[in-house]
């Protein structure tokens, strides 16, 4: 049966693992190419000298950081958009790999052959889901670790590892990601038993999970802190910090937000013109701790996890129902 379903898969398999290796000649030399650029600004001990807290005092050596940090981010910043192909390839593997595992044998009738040999269908499928998922899961690890590389002096330059593509691309995620779109893939084909619907719902719920636990439940895993400081003051938001900011403006002397999106000082000699904020004016900002990303990671990860676990089992229930 194991051999079985190899010669099954066996294409899938080293079309990725080929498409992994292309992936890799390309991410190897810019990857290498950034590594260096970072090193040679200094930015590793710039930004340590900055330390992890959410506020700092506005100095020389902070502008000095800054200005080191935008000079990497003019070079490589358009790296950012090579995100979205990272973001993207989970998916992939839940519709080429996951929506087929069922639907194609059952849209062919060949899984017919399989269970009148002998071999019941809970075999039948532990085998194909375990030796599919085992590939997947090593796939999934070299991929998570080789991206993680990769976006690490990116991610440490700008927002940090918690903000939108920088988070779903380092970490432990990926793999979660990864898990989760081929059982959803599976279970779309036990559920339509044809091959191309199986692969459209699978794209569609996935991106639907995806963008709902990112926008609606990650902010609130924990608590947000918020920060208050004003424009005369020479206190400043730590960049090396990689607090994700979820909102910021500026608020009045009463509370309100007058300000969406925006900040106000530090105040020059002339002081800061605040016609439009009035006397009493702070800038305002909520936002979730850069140290928090690991126990996010533990979260998201969990909660895929899960998703995973109960998108097999009713895959295998939905197993008994076909004829």
């Amino acid at each position: 049966m194991i051999w079985l379903t190899w010669r099954q898969h066996r294409k899938q398999a080293l079309f990725t693992l080929g498409a992994l290796v292309a992936l890799a000649a390309i991410m190897v030399p810019t990857g290498l190419a950034m590594h260096t650029k970072y090193d040679s600004l200094g930015l590793p001990a710039c930004r340590a000298a900055l330390g992890s807290a959410s506020m700092i005092t506005q100095t020389e050596e902070v502008s000095r950081c800054a200005g080191l940090g935008h000079q990497f981010e003019q070079q490589f910043g358009g790296m950012v958009f090579v995100a979205v192909l990272f973001v993207v390839l989970p998916v992939l593997v839940g519709v080429f790999f996951g929506a087929p595992l069922v639907a194609r044998e059952v849209e062919q009738g060949t899984h017919r052959l399989v269970w009148t040999q002998g071999v019941s269908r809970l075999h039948w499928a532990l085998v194909k889901f375990g030796l599919v998922g085992g590939i997947t899961v090593v796939l999934a690890v070299a991929y998570a670790l080789g991206v993680s590389w990769w976006f690490e002096p990116l991610v440490t330059a700008s927002t940090g590892r918690l903000g939108y593509f920088s988070f779903d691309v380092q970490g432990v995620v990926p793999i979660a990601y990864t898990l989760f779109a081929l059982a959803l893939g599976v279970f779309a084909g036990t559920y339509w038993r044809k091959v191309l619907p199986a692969m459209g719902i699978a794209l569609v719920g996935f991106a639907a999970v995806r963008i709902a636990i990112e926008v609606l439940a990650r902010p609130r895993y924990l608590p947000a802190q918020t920060l208050t400081f004003f424009p005369d003051g020479n206190q400043t938001p730590n960049t090396a910090s990689g607090d994700w900011v979820l909102s910021q403006g500026v608020r009045n002397a009463a509370g309100d937000m007058v300000l969406p999106n925006s900040e106000i000082g530090p105040c020059g000699p002339g002081g800061c013109g605040q016609s439009a904020a009035g006397p009493g004016a702070y800038n305002w900002l909520q936002y979730q701790p850069g140290g928090r990303f690991w126990t996010f990671q533990g979260i998201e990860t969990g909660i895929f996890a899960v998703l995973t676990a109960a998108l097999v089992y009713f895959a295998l229930r939905r197993l008994r129902t076909i004829a």
